[in-house]
């Protein structure tokens, strides 16, 4: 049963967080080369593509610390550090998405359906500016925690 449950969590984990990561990564791009070309409908369908992945996937990937949780629960191990600084940063990673970039991505959304005048506000370009960061952060969080998932320094499960 932990082998399943491990497999399970592997792959929600690449299937639903690697889309987040990729799109929220390619959004400042696109929504820059979209600000560019006013009444540019590929730019735009592209910028609200990459949004409604960034949203739909975030909801879906709640199943990667769910079966985390049940393959740790099975293989003993949830009291183990690295297990619960796993916890911690995908909590911390959550919270950027949902705090920083979702939010950010939105209101650029918003304003390049605005009018021109809209949608050279420095609110507007500052989302759009701000978004690469907190991807990179996002990203970087992911990265941590599937470092720490590999190594799992201590760990003497054998999984």
């Amino acid at each position: 049963m932990t082998k399943f449950l491990l497999a399970v969590h592997v792959l929600a984990a690449i299937i639903t967080i690697g889309p987040v990561a990729v799109a929220a990564s390619m959004f400042p791009a696109a929504a820059r080369r979209a600000l560019a070309a006013p009444g540019g409908a590929g730019a735009l369908t592209e910028v609200r593509t990459l949004h409604r992945i960034c949203r739909v996937y975030a909801v879906i990937a709640v199943v990667v610390p769910v079966f985390g949780l049940a393959t740790a629960r099975s293989l003993r191990v949830l009291t183990s550090p690295w297990l619960l600084t796993s916890i911690a940063l995908t909590a911390a990673a959550a919270a950027v998405l949902a705090a920083l970039v979702l939010p950010r991505q939105a209101a650029a959304l918003a304003g390049l359906h605005g009018d021109t005048d809209a949608r050279a506000t420095p609110a507007v370009q500052r989302a759009i500016g701000q978004l690469g960061m907190y991807a990179g952060e996002f990203n970087l969080l992911w990265a941590t925690v599937t470092v720490l998932m590999i190594v799992r320094p201590g760990s003497t499960t054998g999984a």
